[in-house]
């Protein structure tokens, strides 16, 4: 069935058991970000296999999914206060930066006859999630009179809302601060969460402090990339995923459409490149499925034209492939487009 999305497991593994190895080789735990394959248990206990130490997911739907395996579930989304039930049962760590939902949090622990542990997110820079560091000191000293929660660590993240760079100086600053609240507080701290893929290129200049003792990786294991210069790395694979999608359509048509222009299917005025009459083809998937403008085409001659909600239209004009309907395409992914196409029920996963 297609569309189809094609899942290499070996190189999968070898893309993980590399960062795992790279992290130790810096005294670092990895944290695999499982959210752009939705929890899937097969991808999820291959990492584990490989070394990886925690899993983590913004969606407790995912944790959920994952109970099973052997490793410690991490929710890494600030936590809703309509979900601390589910969050207390099925996770072990949260990420937390409300005090009044970290209340919650110890309540519904009580409840449950547990201790649940956290992580307090600092703000750096990014301006995500995080408690700015001159309010991180009072806010700790509210949460340790909580009963039923107990602080294992401080993280921080950068580059996924402001694009702020991970740098000695922020992720030292993350550092002093938790070393400070450590001692003040007698707090016995597990985790220095140093950020996510966007933190890898430390490692090569030397520059990541050494307290950092934990990565969130989803990008960098799942693409080979890292997402601070959008470098790919070398000795990783950038085509553990590939989107295969069939041709339901193809004629020699003309470039530009005919008529007045106004709005498409997404609200959006569409502009259009003169080429003449070009070889078109249509695909049965669409911007329902997938960001298309997140895919790379494998056959570098095939120009991506755009996307309806259920259509994806090439030029095949200057490929030198004879395709004929009924042939599929195959496309790499980036991390936006691969996060669309595990979240689509229309997408079959082939595991290869």
């Amino acid at each position: 069935m297609y569309p189809r999305l094609n899942i290499d497991l070996d190189k999968f593994y070898k893309n993980t058991s590399f960062f795992v190895g790279m992290s130790k080789d810096n005294n670092v735990d990895l944290m695999s970000v499982t959210k752009c394959f939705c929890g899937d248990i097969i991808l999820a206990e291959q990492q584990v296999e490989a070394g990886v130490k925690y899993l983590a997911d913004s969606r407790i739907q995912n944790l959920i999914k994952m109970k099973d395996i052997g490793a410690p579930k991490v929710l890494i989304r600030i936590p809703m206060q309509s979900e601390v039930s589910s969050i207390i049962k099925y996770a072990d760590i949260s990420f937390n930066s409300e005090l009044e939902t970290i209340k919650k949090l110890n309540e519904e622990a009580k409840k449950q006859e547990k201790i649940h542990k956290i992580l307090v997110m600092i703000d750096l820079g990014d301006l995500r999630e995080g408690i700015l560091p001159e309010n991180v000191d009072e806010t700790v000293k509210e949460i340790i009179k909580l009963s039923n929660i107990k602080i294992i660590g401080f993280g921080v993240n950068l580059t996924c809302y402001g694009g702020i760079i991970p740098s000695e100086d922020n992720l030292g600053k993350l550092v002093e601060i938790s070393e400070e609240l450590e001692s003040k507080y007698n707090l016995n701290l597990e985790i220095i969460s140093g950020g996510n893929s966007s933190s890898i290129y430390l490692f090569d200049s030397k520059k990541m402090p050494n307290k950092i003792n934990n990565l969130r990786l989803g990008e960098a294991i799942l693409l080979g990339r890292e997402t601070a210069y959008g470098n790919n790395i070398e000795g990783t694979s950038d085509d553990v995923f590939v989107l295969e999608a069939e041709i339901v359509e193809l004629k020699t048509k003309g470039s530009v459409p005919i008529g007045e222009i106004g709005m498409d299917a997404f609200g959006n005025k569409p502009s259009f490149k003169e080429q003449g009459f070009i070889l078109r083809a249509i695909l049965a998937v669409g911007q329902q499925d997938v960001n298309y403008d997140g895919l790379v085409p494998i056959d570098s001659k095939i120009e991506i034209l755009g996307a309806s909600s259920d259509h994806l239209l090439l030029n095949l004009e200057n490929t030198n492939k004879d395709y004929k309907v009924g042939d599929t395409i195959k496309f790499k992914v980036d991390y936006g487009a691969l996060l669309k196409l595990y979240t689509s029920e229309y997408i079959e996963k082939n595991y290869i």
